[in-house]
């Protein structure tokens, strides 16, 4: 039996997808989250951790992660010279499921395409 879809149905499904590609979306989020997942870091230690990512667009990705509450930026004004660190918030959190759903499916994406050659 086929689903009957409407277009209020399609739009109550896609425009939470679209929201949430919007902030997590794009090459680097998910990866400078993932970087950050076993404990703070300072910035040098997160372009480390995140391979390829330049200087220049770690620094805007992390201010989009912190305005969206993904990532908190700690500054250390009692150490000389000022240490800044950068965490994940509790919030980040939430993105656990998303993270192994989205790994599970790479993997059997990756191991279907291996297959097919």
């Amino acid at each position: 039996m086929e689903k009957e879809y409407t277009e209020e149905g399609c739009n109550a499904f896609l425009n939470p997808i679209g929201d949430a590609l919007y902030v997590i979306g794009g090459k680097w989020k998910l990866r400078v989250i993932s970087g950050l997942r076993d404990g703070s870091k300072r910035f040098n230690e997160i372009q480390r951790a995140v391979h390829g990512i330049s200087a220049r667009v770690l620094s805007a990705e992390l201010k989009e992660l912190e305005l969206n509450g993904f990532v908190k930026r700690v500054v250390h004004h009692q150490q000389i010279p000022v240490v800044v660190e950068y965490e994940l918030t509790e919030y980040a959190g939430s993105l656990s499921n998303v993270l192994h759903a989205l790994a599970d499916w790479g993997t059997m994406h990756r191991d279907k395409l291996r297959q097919e050659r």
